[in-house]
């Protein structure tokens, strides 16, 4: 992989190669873009098999962070930072502290957080080096409940969207997954009446689900097969794909997993046969208005109040849809981009103060 050339193609603004010999720390951060602000994205740490896959997961990664802020309004923009190293790793404060070592050295254009592989108390770690960090411990908490709730805004305006209502009453919703996000959708949901189809590898969680929430439970592969109005992916990423296209009777997808699509293509693929498709890093954006909340020092009640709004910009996207003549997946690409392009213009004005 040329990096240079990858940055170049992906339009990412700083690369940095981080090495601690003393820990055996391995690390990548990526810059995507700051026009609206410093770039916020997680930690992941994981045994890459090459630095080049490695690489390609930061870049892919912190590209993915800059759409996901500016289409949520907040004043933030991508980043991502890889660790290469096992997640079960057990001598953990020295690999954080020389990650939060290398964070300062950005002076804030970089902030993290916690992601797969990480915890809070690994986040208090990267505190003692630097204060550029969010996810701490006793602040904005479990974002779970802020993300859900998102979600649920957004099936909402997916509702509309498709049959002139958002009233989920008496709508069949098929939930792939029973994580901490998808518990506090299925609680909305089961609140306003939908009828609840759920799955799960863990059969304690689906459990859980069936007695609380009077769900319908079935086997993991199954989920794809259920009559049901609304599918919403709330698990693994990828499952958006050639094979469970095929397969899929709900007309809406609407859903908190990331990167559902498999590919680009399978975007399309959805348009074409007439889905309706929420764009992932639209309706669970949720997360990151959780971390934004923290680092302005919101309460929980403001965080959910923020995510409130997913609800009207995905009705702007599908709107964008419509307009253009392309899936909403692009859509929602083309609001974020437009969001940047905006305020970069702003930049070109001269005000007093400016050197």
């Amino acid at each position: 992989m040329d990096t240079f050339k990858e940055m170049q193609t992906r339009g990412h603004e700083q690369v940095v190669f981080c090495y601690e010999p003393s820990c055996g720390y391995f690390g990548i951060i990526a810059i995507h873009d700051t026009t609206l602000g410093p770039a916020l994205g997680g930690t992941r740490v994981w045994p890459y098999e090459s630095t080049e896959a490695a690489l390609d997961d930061a870049l892919r990664l912190s590209r993915g962070m800059t759409y996901k802020s500016a289409v949520a309004g907040l004043n933030l923009g991508g980043g991502k930072a890889v660790i290469v190293a096992d997640p079960k790793r057990a001598d953990r404060e020295s690999l954080f502290r020389a990650h939060g070592r290398f964070v300062e050295s950005l002076g804030g254009r970089y902030i993290t957080a916690e992601d797969v592989g990480t915890s809070p108390q690994d986040m208090e770690f990267v505190k003692r080096e630097t204060k550029h960090v969010a996810g701490l411990l006793n602040l904005s908490g479990d974002p779970s409940p802020v993300t859900g709730y998102g979600v649920y805004v957004g099936i909402k305006a997916s509702a509309k969207q498709k049959w002139g209502k958002d009233s989920l009453a008496g709508k069949t919703v098929a939930v792939q997954g029973a994580g901490k996000v998808a518990y506090y959708l299925m609680s909305h949901l089961h609140a306003e009446g939908a009828r609840l189809i759920v799955t799960d590898i863990d059969e304690a969680k689906v459990a859980a689900c069936v007695e609380e929430f009077g769900a319908t439970a079935v086997a993991p592969d199954a989920i794809y097969d259920q009559d049901a109005d609304i599918f919403a992916p709330c698990a693994l990423g990828g499952i958006l794909n050639d094979d469970t296209i095929a397969r899929l009777k709900a007309p809406v997808i609407a859903g908190g997993a990331n990167n559902q699509l498999q590919e680009s293509r399978h975007g399309r693929e959805l348009e074409a046969k007439g889905f309706l498709y929420a764009p992932d890093y639209v309706i669970n954006g949720g997360g990151v208005i959780n971390v934004y909340g923290e680092l302005q020092g919101w309460t929980m009640d403001r965080g959910k109040r923020k995510a409130q709004e997913i609800y009207d910009t995905l009705l702007r996207v599908f709107s964008i849809a419509e307009r253009d003549g392309i899936p909403s997946f692009e859509a929602a690409d083309r609001l974020a981009e437009e969001r940047i392009k905006s305020v970069a213009a702003l930049k070109d004005m001269w005000v007093a103060g400016d050197r």
